[in-house]
């Protein structure tokens, strides 16, 4: 049985697992380059331990696509499943209970930088082939994708997808880079925002100045960075570019009401997150807030002087990094160029800004009555003894939205992380119970998603 064969190779799993997270592939800095092309060779080899055929690393711009294939019969169909083995980078090491790349489990935890986002969901995959091959094999044909620069906006994920249609050709493509609700409540996500981020640079003198001799009669650029940021919001917590809002989905208010179905405690929220209260936008719930609503945020500002002590500087410049995300119909070219043209006109007189784009990606909502969907669902049943919640996702993956545009195929975000696995920040951490589920799991859908296919074609 698979519980057996997974009860007997969970230390294994878990070992090899471990062994992968040492590696810090941090794409996004380029002193871990050599560590990004370690991790990649270490999924070549483990893909090619668990059966799978032409196994390669694929180049591209920047670091190689790994990807492997098991192809049955050609009249079966194929899954494609994506993923990504980079990670984001581990600062502020100093808090961090132990070393982002010296993974520990504790208290049914693995810890380390990648633990969930993605390396332990990728994984899953891995190990769930080696279970199939232990219970009579692959039931379809499946082709795999993992690309190492997903966490720095996937920009040669979309020139690979499109110079390698046919390679890729899939009827669906199935990624764990999500979550579920809660261990003892399966969901499977239906639906992204979307995302547009940019930086912006705020300047006014031509040098730091003395702030004793200059302070009153010069612009500051850092408190003019401030009322512009302020400003971008109003008292109801609605973003105040204009048209902002033009073409935002707007749910029925039964859509609403089946949305706050899911199970969601609002005093427990506040508590995992060490706030006395929540904040948004007037008129909706936190649920709602976090998932069919667009948001406005600033991710990062800095400016002058940060250092020990004191320095009395006006600074010459200030910066800040804003993300947006953004829910359907809305576009992130449409919300890049609105964000630019707004910013840019309420710099105060005495400064000037410059605002540069860096990755976006459009919002998404995949079927939940395709046969892909149906078999995750009754998979999830199987493994969790309960029907799986659909739920809409407050994060980002852009890559959904490409893959329909090129390959014209949805996605089934077949996810088992939680929102508390702290991804992107420090003691990131992925349970042993969720990743072991995912090897459980993951075999099913392929079961269920070939046996409902072939019904469909009788």
């Amino acid at each position: 049985m698979t519980s057996t064969y997974l009860t007997e190779n969970q230390d294994r799993f878990l070992s090899e697992l471990l062994d992968w997270l040492r590696i810090p592939s941090v794409s996004a800095d380029p002193k871990f380059h050599g560590d990004v092309l370690r991790a990649a060779e270490y999924l070549k080899t483990r893909l090619e331990e668990v059966g799978l055929d032409n196994v390669e690393l694929c180049p591209t711009a920047g670091y190689p696509i790994v990807y492997g294939e098991k192809l049955i019969d050609p009249a079966l169909p194929t899954v494609l499943v994506y993923g990504h083995y980079d990670v984001q980078p581990a600062d502020p090491y100093e808090l961090w209970t132990s070393g982002p790349f010296e993974p520990v489990i504790k208290d049914g935890n693995i810890y380390a930088r990648g633990a969930c986002d993605d390396k332990g969901q990728v994984y899953m995959h891995v190990k769930a082939f080696e279970v199939l091959n232990q219970n009579g094999g692959v039931p379809c044909n499946v082709k795999v994708m993992i690309e190492g620069e997903e966490e720095v906006g996937s920009n040669n994920l979309g020139i690979f997808v499109r110079a390698n249609k046919e390679k890729l050709k899939a009827d669906v493509v199935l990624l764990s880079d999500t979550g579920i609700i809660a261990n003892d409540t399966p969901s499977i996500e239906v639906g992204l925002r979307g995302l547009s981020y940019h930086e912006v640079e705020v300047t006014g003198p031509n040098r730091d100045l003395h702030s004793g001799l200059y302070g009153g009669a010069v612009h500051n650029p850092i408190n003019a960075l401030c009322r512009m940021i302020a400003s971008l919001h109003d008292e109801n917590g609605h973003i105040t570019i204009p048209g902002f809002y033009d073409n935002v989905q707007v749910l029925s208010e039964e859509e609403r009401a089946e949305l706050n179905k899911a199970p969601y405690n609002e005093e427990e929220y506040k508590e995992s997150i060490g706030l006395p209260a929540t904040y948004g936008e007037k008129g909706y719930t936190t649920l709602e807030r976090t998932s069919i609503r667009p948001t406005l945020d600033v991710n990062g500002i800095w400016g002058g002087y940060t250092g020990e002590g004191a320095k009395t500087v006006i600074a010459s410049k200030a910066y800040a990094k804003i993300s947006m995300r953004l829910v359907p119909n809305q576009t992130s070219e449409e919300i890049s160029q609105k964000f630019q043209q707004h910013f840019s006109s309420i710099a105060p007189e005495g400064v000037t800004v410059v605002v540069k784009p860096h990755h976006g990606g459009e919002p998404v909502v995949t079927p939940t009555d395709s046969v892909a969907y149906r078999a995750a669902s009754l998979a999830m049943e199987d493994t969790f003894g309960k029907k799986p919640i659909p739920t809409r996702g407050g994060g980002s993956i852009p890559i959904v939205a490409m893959f329909k545009g090129e390959l014209g195929v949805d996605s089934v975000l077949l996810g088992f992380g939680l929102d508390s696995d702290a991804i992107h920040s420090p003691n990131e951490k992925y349970g042993v119970f969720n990743f072991m589920k995912g090897i459980e799991t993951i075999p099913l859908f392929y079961q269920h998603y070939a046996r409902l296919m072939k019904e469909q074609q009788a």
